[in-house]
């Protein structure tokens, strides 16, 4: 268990979040006091708001994020601000604090051209404005120099806000048709599994940068499938290439990732995307 003084709790920026309610249910379980920080009294990008309550913290994690992949190609100084230089301000209140932080990286930082699984060695080449503002935040955090870790991780679904999941069952209840592209692999990641392991840290606080994804890959059509199969929804799902969807914003065809590092320093084992989808699935009906 992390060590702490009375009144310290681990502060989550994002709280309210799919990735941030996750993590606080995670850390109730193993009995961690925790505080949120979220929108509209805390804003990551108010450095004067946050300060005393950072300089408190027994750690920080930070799930505070620009998400919207589409609208930030359209306000890339918000993007930049809130994903990138607020991470910067962020991490030298922490530092000023001698506190570890914990930051969300995601796989936009990569172009997807790699023709095998990304490991924490290759070089970042972001697509997109998100993907360049979550690069960033990652490089500006490096440039303090603090005890963190960066955790990128990929096809996030919960039970709290907007994901693939929920479009699709949504899709598939409303219509007898849709399409789903089919060269887009990755990984389908639960936030109640990144909030697991995140609990699981805490004891050690291991530095540097990881991948983290569920074990085993799947496409954006193959996921669809598995979704419609054990929900029994009757709707007919096409395959189709990305180049049919006309977006403001060009997606990594390649997301997979190599967890061998961050699983060499977990105590359990990363379940498959089966095994976690169908567990999330079989909580919704």
């Amino acid at each position: 268990m992390i060590a702490m003084t009375k009144n310290m709790e681990v502060a989550i920026l994002g709280g309210k979040g799919m990735l941030g309610s996750d993590i606080g249910r995670a850390l109730s379980a193993i009995s961690v006091p925790y505080r949120i920080l979220d929108l509209p009294e805390f804003d990551i990008a108010n450095t004067v708001r946050l300060a005393p309550i950072i300089k408190n913290a027994a750690a920080v994690i930070n799930c505070a994020a620009y998400t919207d992949v589409e609208k930030a190609q359209a306000q890339p100084d918000l993007a930049m601000e809130v994903n990138g230089h607020a991470v910067g301000r962020l991490a030298q209140l922490c530092k000023d604090s001698g506190i570890w932080l914990l930051h969300f990286g995601t796989d936009f930082v990569f172009d997807g051209t790699l023709d095998r699984p990304y490991t924490e060695s290759n070089v970042p080449n972001p697509l997109s404005v998100y993907g360049q503002s979550k690069l960033l935040g990652e490089e500006l955090l490096a440039q303090v120099g603090i005890e963190h870790s960066v955790i990128r991780i990929e096809w996030t679904y919960g039970q709290s806000g907007n994901n693939f999941v929920k479009k699709i069952i949504a899709a598939c209840q409303s219509k007898n048709e849709i399409k789903v592209v089919d060269d887009q692999i990755g990984s389908p990641t639960a936030t109640a599994e990144i909030a697991a392991m995140v609990a699981d840290m805490l004891d050690t606080k291991p530095q540097g940068l990881y991948l983290y994804a569920s074990s085993g890959y799947a496409s954006r059509w193959e996921t669809a499938q598995f979704i419609a199969q054990k929900l029994r929804l009757g709707a007919k799902i096409l395959p189709c290439s990305s180049s049919e969807f006309k977006t403001a914003v060009q997606r990594p065809l390649n997301s997979r990732f190599d967890c061998s590092k961050i699983r060499s320093i977990l105590k359990t084992e990363i379940k498959t995307w089966q095994q976690s989808l169908t567990n999330y699935l079989e909580q919704t009906q």
